[in-house]
């Protein structure tokens, strides 16, 4: 891993693979971090250069202190990719990575070859909105420590928590490794996400990965996505919201499939 100044903020990033590939960019989900994505890079790096990182206020990446929108989040990834010296990429993201995707594809298609964006939606209701008002309330009041379960009960199905007790235990440890300023940093940004009537404008390359049991971004939601990003393509996988840890042979097969075709 490696750390990378860009202006307020320093971020953590890892890059690995050969240095002439195609570069692939991992953007991890609220209260993650890069090594969420270790079963993408064991099998991506053999021919792509893979380049995972820690979002705002995640991992060991800076928070700033003011709050910020997911054009910010967006942005971070142009400027890091500009400090590596890189033009293109494809790029994963899964829940607040996935709205970073549509961002990135809605502003900065010029830097993209291909979107994947995984388990995650473009715009909230209401009501939604008001429920990641509450959650960034309990956390900055309680601490991540209450909002633990939960968050394991929407990101996995009951088989694989019971099936999977050490890779579970692992995310629990890197959930409580999140600041806490960063995932209210981050809960702020995704309850005003806005990026409904944009994706419509999309012209890159675009799958849309789902979880059939993913209750916090739901297969309805990202069909409707589908219908409205123009050559998009969507595949639902057997899982819960963060299907890449889930279900990872599939996930991996399926964004391979989608990448042989770009």
């Amino acid at each position: 891993m490696a750390k990378l100044q860009l202006g307020e903020l320093q971020f953590n990033y890892s890059m690995v693979g050969p240095a002439n590939a195609p570069v692939i960019v991992f953007s991890n989900s609220l209260g993650a971090n890069l090594t969420m994505w270790e079963p993408q890079i064991e099998f991506f790096q053999k021919k792509f250069r893979v380049l995972t990182y820690d979002q705002r206020g995640h991992g060991q990446t800076d928070v700033p202190e003011q709050s910020f929108q997911f054009d910010d989040l967006a942005y971070d990834v142009v400027r890091l990719i500009d400090a590596l010296d890189i033009d293109r990429v494809h790029f994963v993201g899964l829940s607040m990575g996935g709205m970073t995707a549509l961002g990135l594809a809605i502003k900065y298609p010029e830097r993209l070859l291909s979107v994947a964006a995984s388990n995650c939606v473009a715009s909230f209701s209401p009501e939604a909105r008001q429920t990641w008002t509450e959650r960034a309330s309990s956390v900055s009041a309680n601490g991540l420590e209450s909002i633990l379960e939960a968050t394991i009960q929407r990101w996995f199905t009951e088989t694989t928590i019971s099936n999977r007790p050490d890779d579970i235990a692992g995310v629990r440890a890197m959930i409580l490794n999140t600041t806490i300023d960063g995932y209210v940093g981050c809960c702020g940004a995704i309850r005003d996400l806005n990026y409904l009537e944009g994706i419509a404008s999309i012209g890159v390359k675009t799958l849309l990965i789902g979880g059939t049991y993913d209750l916090g971004t739901p297969p309805t939601e990202m069909k409707k996505m589908a219908s409205l990003i123009p050559d998009s393509k969507y595949i639902e996988l057997d899982t819960a919201h963060v299907s890449n840890l889930e279900a990872p042979t599939e996930f991996n097969q399926t964004l391979d499939h989608f990448l042989s075709e770009v």
